[in-house]
């Protein structure tokens, strides 16, 4: 159904950071007496980027929720991937929490509570109180389908598991 990022939001200071450091080395690289000293602007240019830049674009890509019928899957980790699923079948609790920079920009944390462990906490989603809708909706529709299926010992007739490539 849907497959969320953190909000844009956190990438800002790291790219005001690049374009600093394009700037300045634009500026300085070549006005310098000693051709080492050209090197080293190149070099620290080079880590400030890395480190400024790169790194928290990689964390940002890193993390991934997916939203489907039937559960949800946090993904994260970039050299150890982690994933944690949690089906609507259980049922849990849904929450939002929003800071002042959060709400001005309509993105919020939710938390999931299974009651059995530490919460899952969906970071600066965006449209986070329509996602938590969606979220109920789903559990809602998900229990509704086990007490249908419960009494007869039978799935329902809509029920579409896909098995192998086949219904």
């Amino acid at each position: 159904m849907a497959r969320l990022r953190r909000h844009g939001r956190m990438l800002f200071w790291p790219t005001v950071l690049l374009l600093a450091v394009a700037a300045a080395t634009g500026y300085f690289y070549g006005r310098m007496p000693e051709e080492w000293q050209n090197v080293a602007i190149l070099i620290v240019a080079a880590v400030l980027v890395a480190v400024g830049f790169i790194a928290p674009l990689l964390a940002w890509l890193s993390r991934r929720y997916t939203i489907t019928t039937r559960r949800v899957i946090v993904r994260h980790g970039f050299f150890v991937r982690v994933r944690q699923e949690l089906m609507h079948s259980r049922g849990y609790e849904i929450s939002v929490r929003r800071s002042w920079l959060q709400s001005a920009f309509r993105t919020g944390d939710i938390l999931i509570n299974t009651g059995l462990e530490q919460p899952i906490v969906l970071r600066d989603v965006p449209n986070a109180s329509l996602v938590q809708r969606v979220l109920q909706e789903l559990i809602e529709g998900s229990q509704g389908g086990l007490a249908a299926r419960r009494p007869g010992g039978q799935g329902a007739p809509d029920d579409h598991t896909v098995a192998w490539g086949e219904r």
